[in-house]
């Protein structure tokens, strides 16, 4: 029966968006959502088409993040989510025969029972083998860097749920640390800031573009985005107001949580071994994650860390072309498979 089971993929399943691959191919890249009716369970939209249901949808629909703070929150919905985006690639004949190999990305600070949910998760899909990769190794293979040679290297990776800082040695973690300020906290910040000085009710989505558009971590940054109007609804009146923010306003909101993970980079360095500590001094920090994109972050952390700052170039990408590069060859990559 195993000689049936050909097809594999990977999958980067993040707080914010999933990403399904083959060995060399990018399969699908969805929103980490999707919409229930209330009264049978189906399942009504899944993925992006999910995504733009959130806040906008009626009692009968109920939109679910199955992801909090980059785990499982949700386990149903997690596997019920999982299992509509994997339909939307392979034909239902592949899925009843099972798959060879699926490799998914966790984050390092998860529980055993926090990976226990997501190994559950896969086991729906009646795979031969299925591992599990710890994502700050994956992002620093998609950054394409040696982790296997005796180097110390730091990579930041800032995500939707979580941020984590890790010293990477001979194919293993020797320093890690974790915060939850990442890409969630971000919008919840610029949210409530809205609300607090401008009087403004605003969605997590309009939070999340704000971001997007005009997120920065500095004021002087080269080539500033322009102005953008912001809609949302008057608390007081409760009718639509718009409101103009720039990158300015957005780097002053996002102060403080960029201070907390220069002060978790420093705990971590503080903390890593004196040979692994003049690696890095040497290579310098890799920042990768959705937060890599806020402008002016290379600078900043140049000036308040002091040492060289490189932003990956794809940082949304990282992890997934890791995990892809693992399920190439996985007995080749088995010492940091688990």
């Amino acid at each position: 029966m195993n000689l049936f089971k050909t097809k594999s993929f990977a999958i980067d399943l993040g707080n914010d968006n999933t990403l399904l691959t083959d060995k060399e191919n990018i399969l699908l890249s969805q929103a980490s959502y999707i919409v229930f009716d209330r009264e049978n369970n189906s399942v009504k939209a899944v993925g992006n088409d999910a995504y733009t249901i959130f806040e906008k949808s009626h009692y009968n629909l109920k939109t679910v993040k199955p992801l909090v703070r980059g785990v499982i929150a949700d386990y149903e919905s997690a596997s019920r989510m999982i299992r509509e985006m994997v339909s939307k690639i392979y034909a239902r004949s592949t899925r009843l025969r099972g798959f060879d190999t699926i490799i998914s990305g966790v984050p390092y600070s998860t529980t055993e029972v926090e990976r226990r949910a997501l190994r559950d998760t896969l086991d729906q899909f009646n795979a031969r083998k299925s591992f599990l990769l710890f994502e700050p190794l994956a992002a620093a293979m998609g950054m394409g860097l040696n982790i296997r040679e005796p180097d110390g290297k730091m990579i930041v990776d800032i995500g939707g749920g979580i941020t984590e800082i890790v010293v990477i040695s001979l194919s293993g973690i020797a320093v890690f640390q974790s915060s939850r300020v990442a890409g969630d906290i971000f919008n919840e910040e610029i949210q409530d800031f809205f609300r607090r000085h401008h009087g403004m009710s605003i969605g997590l989505r309009t939070a999340e573009q704000i971001k997007i558009q005009v997120g920065a971590v500095m004021n002087d940054i080269v080539n500033p985005p322009a102005p953008m109007m912001v809609r949302g609804k008057d608390i007081l009146e409760g009718i639509p107001v718009n409101r103009q923010t720039d990158h300015k306003e957005i780097a002053e909101v996002l102060n403080k949580s960029i201070t907390s993970i220069e002060e978790s980079i420093v705990q971590t360095l503080e903390t890593c071994p004196p040979e692994l500590a003049g690696d890095i001094y040497s290579n310098g920090i890799y920042v990768t994650g959705g937060g890599a994109l806020l402008r002016g972050l290379k600078e900043r952390l140049e000036t308040t860390i002091g040492l060289k700052t490189h932003i990956d170039q794809h940082p949304l990408l990282s992890v997934t072309k890791g995990i892809s590069k693992t399920l190439s060859d996985p007995s080749k990559f088995k010492s940091i498979l688990v």
